[in-house]
């Protein structure tokens, strides 16, 4: 069996040796169709499995010593690219993203992929609690509220800190998304939306029905808490109980869509 080199300590390289965890990632990919794009190859422990998929794959690493390693063992349909996933320019054309991430670069990446066109399902192999947090498991986290009416996210495993080398600190998930072909709010409503959810992720007040009266002073309190029971929330729930069709809903009865954009997301 071919040996992985140790990983670069800088660039927070843990190389999945785990063939379950493999064969899994593979089956989910296979379900997609598209050209993949994969997130940092490493060695290739996903790389060439993905490869027998008869599908254009296009694998980004930050080492250039591997993916110049990894390049002289693939296929004519597989182009290794040497590059940091950050600033590639990824596909505006329909893909798959798969990868495994750095532990200590998940967040920036989960920005970049979520904001990226094109794709329309990712595998990604992330930290255990990023995972949990990101499929809304035990409450939605402010990140997957914004991202929500666009993305439908998936918790499919946890993957233990042995199937990697080296080991890491802590354990692994596997996360899939989905882009939504029918979006809960359009496109063009994206900033307004997320600057709502943020408002009211940080507001003040004792459960929604405060916070929302609060954040969108302009919405009769009688008609929050009318609206509040239909979602059938209690008035002092709180903003990570909410699920992507509240989110939805509450937007669109704070008339947040009529301040304009904000200038965060």
């Amino acid at each position: 069996m071919r040996t992985h080199q140790p990983g670069r300590h800088e660039l927070g390289q843990n190389f999945l040796i785990d063939r379950t965890t493999i064969d899994t990632v593979v089956e989910l990919v296979a379900a997609t169709d598209g050209p993949i794009v994969e997130i940092g190859t490493g060695d290739g422990a996903l790389t060439l499995p993905l490869e027998r998929l008869g599908r254009r794959l296009t694998g980004i690493e930050i080492d250039g010593r591997r993916a110049a390693r990894l390049a002289r063992r693939t296929g004519p349909a597989t182009e290794i690219v040497h590059a940091d996933f950050l600033h590639f320019e990824v596909p505006t054309a329909p893909h798959v993203l798969v990868g495994n991430l750095p532990f200590h670069r998940t967040t920036a990446i989960l920005r970049r992929v979520l904001a990226a066109p094109g794709w329309t399902d990712t595998v990604l192999l992330v930290q255990w609690e990023v995972a949990r947090r990101r499929a809304g498991v035990g409450g939605a986290t402010l990140m997957t509220a914004q991202w929500w009416p666009w993305y439908e996210f998936r918790l499919v495993s946890r993957v233990p800190a042995s199937a990697f080398r080296p080991r890491p600190g802590v354990d692994g998930g596997l996360l899939t998304s989905t882009r939504r072909p029918e979006p809960l709010v359009p496109h063009r409503e994206r900033h307004g939306y997320q600057d709502f959810v943020r408002r009211v992720f940080t507001g003040r007040g004792h459960g929604l029905a405060d916070i929302l009266a609060a954040t969108a002073p302009w919405v009769p309190r009688q008609e929050v808490r009318r609206r509040l029971r239909q979602l059938r929330l209690a008035p002092t729930a709180l903003p990570k109980s909410l699920d992507a069709h509240d989110w939805a809903a509450l937007y669109a009865l704070s008339g947040s869509r009529r301040r304009g954009p904000s200038r965060r997301e």
